[in-house]
C-alpha cells in the first residue's frame, strides 16, 4: 500500500472507549487490512465510526504514537508506522526495574533464546557475523578488567549471537530485553570481580562458544553455551554465600575438565 492510502472501511470493533480503540487498531494490523504507511480517515469520521468521543479517541492515538503504533504528520494526519520494537525494551527496562523478584525469570528467558540462536547461528553464520563475533570476543579480552566496559563487551557478544542466528523473532525478543540485560551484564561483572578465576572463564568460554559455531556445529555451540550459563550460575551463587576464589576454585575446575574442548 502506499504512504498516502486511505482507510475507509472500519468494520466493527468491541469494547469501551479506549478497550474499542486498541481492539480495532490490533485486530486490523493482525488481519493485515492496516499496513505501515497507510493513512487513517480523519478524527470525526474514525470516532463516529468506532463510536467514541473525540476526546477519548484522542488520548488513545496519541498513546498509540507513544507506543509506536502511529506517528501523526504535520497535514497528513494518524498514519501507520513500521513496529519499533525499541519500545518493547523501554517498557519491559521500567516495568521490570520495580520488580526485581522477576529478574530470574528474564535470565530463563535469556537462556531459552540465546539456545535457540546458537543452534541457529552454529548453521547459518556468514563471515560476517564470524567477523563480528570475533571482534566481540575481543573486545571482551581488552575490557575484562573493567565491569562497564566489560559487561558491555559481554551483552554485545551474545547480541551478536543471537543476530548471526537470523531469526528475526528472536532478534526481536532479545531486544526487548536489551536494556535489563546491559544491566545484568554490567551487575554480574561487578559482584564476580572478587574471583580472579573469573578471568579466565570468561575469556575461555565465549572463545569456546565462537569456535563452536565456526565450526557450524549446533549441538556443540549449544552444550558450550549451556555450560556457560551453568558455571556462571555457580559463580552468582557462590558470590552470594561469600565464598572465596580459593574455595570455588576446588569445584570450578573438576567441572571443566570434563568439558569436551575444541
Amino acid at each position: 500500500m502506499t504512504a498516502d492510502l486511505e482507510i475507509t472501511r472500519l468494520g466493527e470493533a468491541s469494547g469501551k472507549g479506549f478497550e474499542k480503540v486498541f481492539a480495532f487498531f490490533r485486530d486490523r494490523l493482525l488481519e493485515g487490512s492496516l499496513k505501515p504507511g497507510d493513512r487513517l480517515i480523519s478524527e470525526r469520521e474514525l470516532a463516529a465510526q468506532l463510536d467514541v468521543s473525540r476526546p477519548m479517541l484522542r488520548e488513545a492515538l496519541r498513546a498509540l504514537t507513544v507506543l509506536g503504533v502511529l506517528e501523526i504528520r504535520e497535514r497528513v494526519g494518524a498514519v501507520v508506522r513500521r513496529p519499533d520494537p525499541s519500545v518493547l525494551s523501554d517498557f519491559l527496562t521500567f516495568a521490570f526495574a520495580q520488580r526485581a523478584e522477576f529478574l530470574e525469570d528474564v535470565m530463563q528467558a535469556r537462556i531459552a533464546i540465546e539456545c535457540q540462536a546458537i543452534r541457529l547461528a552454529a548453521e547459518r553464520a556468514t563471515v560476517l557475523h564470524l567477523e563480528r563475533l570475533q571482534a566481540a570476543l575481543a573486545r571482551i579480552v581488552e575490557t575484562i578488567d573493567d565491569p562497564d566496559a566489560g559487561g558491555l563487551a559481554d551483552y554485545e557478544f551474545h547480541r551478536a549471537l543471537v543476530d548471526a542466528g537470523g531469526s528475526e523473532t528472536l532478534v526481536v525478543l532479545h531486544n526487548a530485553l536489551s536494556g535489563i540485560l546491559r544491566l545484568s551484564h554490567k551487575r554480574r561483572r561487578e559482584l564476580l570481580r572478587i574471583f580472579p578465576s573469573m578471568k579466565t572463564y570468561l575469556i575461555e568460554d565465549h572463545r569456546r562458544i565462537f569456535d563452536a559455531i565456526a565450526a557450524h556445529d549446533p549441538d556443540r555451540a549449544e552444550h558450550v553455551l549451556r555450560e556457560h550459563f551453568a558455571i556462571g550460575d555457580d559463580y552468582r551463587r557462590r558470590a552470594a554465600l561469600g565464598q572465596t576464589d580459593a574455595e570455588i576454585a576446588t569445584a570450578i575446575p573438576s567441572e571443566n575438565t570434563q568439558r569436551n574442548r575444541p
